[in-house]
């Protein structure tokens, strides 16, 4: 199988299983007793009704209207696919219903009218409109959609945005101010040449313009040439940007440009087309997949250029989501009667701001950059910036608020950035993040059960998503035929510790782990008998720089694989201990917690040397670790032996790491009430923090907590994820998911890449 088709199978797969579709609905109140259903239905649900009859507005206060938002299309320029049909359009409005959810925590329902009509439509989207806080019109084919957006826009008293037009022109719009900064040039004075007039174009310069271009400085084609003075077959909304200059072609019109603004089909520009451009040109090369010049291409025309797509892959990204969750977020916030052109410039200048602000470690290690400055090449923040959500949707809420729009003003700007901040605390960022990290620099990684069905599906995931290298531990006959049933193809290394072509390597491997454990009991025999075990193979594949990283323990107890790992890959150089800790994705965001699966009894100096590996790891996942040591008791109020132990670490902590945010002894609701812990203990260096690592008393305490969260509240976990060992390793629970087994994968890859990095600098010094 091509990997093109694999990829449509994936595709097919993804949005077929478990569960057709990509979003739901869920209930937000409770359910489970017969008084709750009566309160939820009848007779309970008249009384809300009464209170709407008597005043509309009411609505708000008793339904989820005010966070709810209509993905609405016909289904008539769908993405690049055209006139596909509503049908058809679904699962790109299920799409961008998730996407909705995951970054400014708003619900959607996704609508697929059936007509071409304009005013079928409108009416459609007129007698709908009650149900929504806001209307968000999608993959609608212009010139219908202008007037679509134009007399929703008019006729509803809710937000209505056509994300087509609008998204792209909000966030080039912003990347288009830094660079022009950068470039040191007036946008006022610049040359514009546009390739493209669709809707999207259009909306791009019309925004342009209200930001100071010139509509004499622009130069716009489409399929039929230049939009010139004696073009009849323009819609008003093209005509506009009608020009009286002449340029036969795209090349002639680039000559001396300063800015090309690509919004149309790939590989339509060359390397000479950009030369010719002024010094310090501006290319926004955003056909989607294939620019209309490829980002090496461009930058190897010239050194000058700032460069912008629409690609994920490449430096400047020009991403809608970085602007349609955050708009309507800050409009629906105030519930906003519309989305006027302050609030739209008003995410503009917030976007651009943002570039400029120091960027968190989070999205440095997310990007694996050292340090994301702002510049030609970071000139709009990442997808992924954590920031966003406080800083678009209070400009664009306040933004409403000047301009007379916003119903429900907001009085307390601090607290609403808090309530921001923590509405996607539930979501599965950190996982993005992780996976994306690794993409940057992926690892050879040893799976050493890929003889497994299960095992052999994270190893294709990884391979195919370019998260790792995979090297497929096991029997290759049984390998080679779980391959074939999965179809998964490509250059993967196989490797059958036991067969003849393995001799010679399982002799030196045997020959290494004898000299180092000789005088442990351990015969030449003993270590040549041993390196016919996949994990002691896996582990000095490791060892000896044959990989970089492994991962095991889906078919073998804990203790039976860590074993190995201990024996041959030992702890690094100042680690007694190795121990493990879990990320679990709670609703109330990532939680570490230590250790679950080593130290069963750990000292007090072994508690505190675990709380430290445990904050390296936060910090390697771009966090700043909040931890608190648990106990029975809370700071000192137990003189037992057990209590005293965990105050002691704490001590310790305090006095050699005093830069770690670290206390206790404390009780875990104490710990995760970060009210009811300053109320009680202000004095704690955890009081108005939020924790997110827990560091246990004891091995019972850590592992049953974390099963039973993964388990009652269905929380993700990744892990157990070691700490303290000198070679990147990590062992998964026995049966872990393949989604498990994938984040693991991701964990060794980020780990492998920082042990890397930590050889370099000791190296360079």
């Amino acid at each position: 199988m091509s990997n093109t088709e694999r990829k449509r199978r994936e595709a097919l797969v993804y949005h077929a299983k478990p569960k057709p579709g990509k979003i739901k609905v869920v209930p937000t109140k409770r359910y489970s007793t017969q008084r709750d259903l009566s309160l939820a239905y009848s007779p309970g649900v008249a009384e809300p009704c009464l209170e709407i009859k008597k005043d509309k507005r009411n609505v708000y206060k008793y339904t989820t209207k005010g966070n709810l938002v209509a993905v609405i299309s016909n289904g008539t320029a769908v993405l690049g696919l055209g006139d596909i049909g509503p049908e058809a359009s679904k699962p790109v409005m299920e799409g961008k219903g998730l996407l909705f959810k995951i970054f400014a925590d708003i619900d959607v329902f996704d609508i697929e009218v059936d007509t071409k009509n304009v005013e079928k439509f409108i009416e459609t989207v007129k007698n709908i409109a009650p149900t929504f806080g806001g209307i968000n019109l999608e993959d609608i084919k212009a010139p219908e959609a202008f007037e679509i957006e134009r007399r929703l826009k008019e006729e509803l008293d809710i937000p209505v945005m056509h994300d087509d037009q609008h998204g792209t022109a909000i966030i080039s719009s912003a990347a288009l101010l830094n660079a022009l900064e950068i470039a040191e040039k007036n946008i006022e004075e610049v040359r514009f040449v546009v390739s493209g007039a669709g809707s999207a174009a259009v909306s791009c310069m019309n925004l342009y313009v209200a930001l100071g271009a010139k509509l004499e400085n622009i130069a716009m084609f489409d399929i039929d040439g230049l939009l010139h003075k004696g073009r009849t077959d323009l819609s008003p909304m093209q005509a506009r940007f009608r020009t009286d200059k002449e340029y036969a072609s795209l090349a002639e019109a680039m000559v001396n440009a300063d800015v090309f603004l690509g919004l149309s089909v790939g590989n339509i520009v060359t390397q000479e087309m950009l030369q010719s451009m002024a010094s310090d040109p501006i290319v926004f090369a955003m056909a989607n997949p294939t620019p209309e010049i490829s980002y090496e291409e461009a930058i190897a025309s010239r050194e000058d250029i700032i460069m912008a797509t629409g690609r994920s892959d490449h430096p400047n990204q020009v991403n809608n989501v970085l602007g349609f969750p955050f708009i309507f977020r800050g409009a629906l916030d105030v519930r906003a009667t519309k989305i006027n052109e302050e609030m739209k410039m008003a995410a503009v200048k917030a976007l651009a701001a943002l570039a400029k602000e120091p960027v968190p470690e989070q999205v440095n290690i997310a990007y694996g950059e050292t340090k994301l400055t702002f510049g030609k090449e970071y000139i709009i923040p990442k997808p992924f910036d954590p920031r966003l959500i406080a800083k678009i949707p209070p400009a664009v809420a306040k933004a409403a608020m000047d301009s007379g729009v916003a119903t429900e003003p907001i009085e307390d700007w601090l607290r609403y950035e808090d309530e921001l901040l923590h509405r996607l605390d539930a979501d599965n960022k950190i996982i993005r993040l992780l996976h994306n990290r690794a993409r940057t620099n992926p690892k050879r990684i040893v799976f050493a059960e890929a003889d497994h069905l299960d095992v052999l599906k994270a190893a294709q995931f990884v391979y195919d998503e370019g998260i790792a290298i995979p090297i497929l531990l096991g029997n290759e006959k049984i390998i080679q035929e779980l391959r074939e049933e999965l179809e998964f193809d490509g250059d993967v290394e196989v490797v059958n510790p036991k067969s003849d072509e393995q001799k010679e390597k399982r002799e030196r491997y045997a020959k290494i782990y004898w000299e180092a454990r000789k005088r442990k009991g351990v015969s030449l025999l003993d270590a040549q008998s041993k390196m016919r075990e996949r994990n002691y193979f896996a582990a000095m594949m490791v060892n000896d720089g044959d990989a970089d990283g492994l991962i095991s323990g889906y078919s073998r107890s804990y203790p039976a694989v860590v074993k190995p790992m201990l024996e041959l890959i030992g702890t690094a150089k100042g680690i007694q201990t190795a121990a493990t800790t879990n990320l679990m994705i709670t609703e109330r965001g990532p939680m570490f917690l230590s250790d679950t699966s080593i130290n069963i009894d750990p000292s007090a100096r072994e508690l505190a040397r675990i709380a430290q590996m445990t904050a390296m790891t936060v910090r390697m996942f771009g966090l700043e670790p909040n931890i608190a040591m648990l106990s029975y008791s809370n700071f000192g109020s137990s003189e037992h032996d057990k209590a005293k132990k965990v105050g002691e670490a704490v001590d310790y902590l305090h006095r050699y790491y005093p830069d770690i945010n670290v206390d206790g002894a404390v009780q875990s609701d104490f710990a995760l009430n970060r009210e009811m812990l300053s109320a009680k203990f202000p004095f704690s260096k955890l009081a108005g923090k939020e924790v997110n690592t827990l560091v246990f008393p004891n091995l019972d305490a850590a592992n049953i907590t974390y099963k039973l969260m993964k388990e009652l509240n269905k929380a993700d976990s990744i892990g157990p994820i070691m700490l303290g060992m000198r070679k990147p390793v990590h062992i998964l629970q026995l049966g872990a998911s393949v989604d498990e087994m994938i984040n693991m994968t991701a964990v060794a890859v980020v780990d492998a890449q920082q042990k890397e990095k930590r050889q370099q600098a000791k190296e360079e010094l």
